[in-house]
């Protein structure tokens, strides 16, 4: 007499999906995340265009980005 036991490709195909349904359940449920204002960012009022051109000007968003490549 043989002993059967199921398939464990199909236990654990049974598993996984719950797992997921449980995972979908979950962040569903979470609220919304909403990106905090920093004071380092701050919206800068427009500048004009220049007329030949160019354009760059040391803003508080490329001092942020040189202060990320500082090693």
């Amino acid at each position: 007499m043989q002993n059967r036991q199921p398939h464990s490709s199909r236990r654990s195909f049974f598993a996984g999906a719950a797992t997921v349904g449980a995972a979908a359940a979950a962040v569903a449920t979470l609220p919304p995340v909403v990106p905090a204002a920093s004071d380092d960012l701050a919206a800068e009022p427009a500048r004009p265009v220049p007329e030949n051109g160019g354009g760059y000007h040391l803003s508080a968003h490329v001092k942020h980005y040189y202060k990320t490549t500082q090693i």
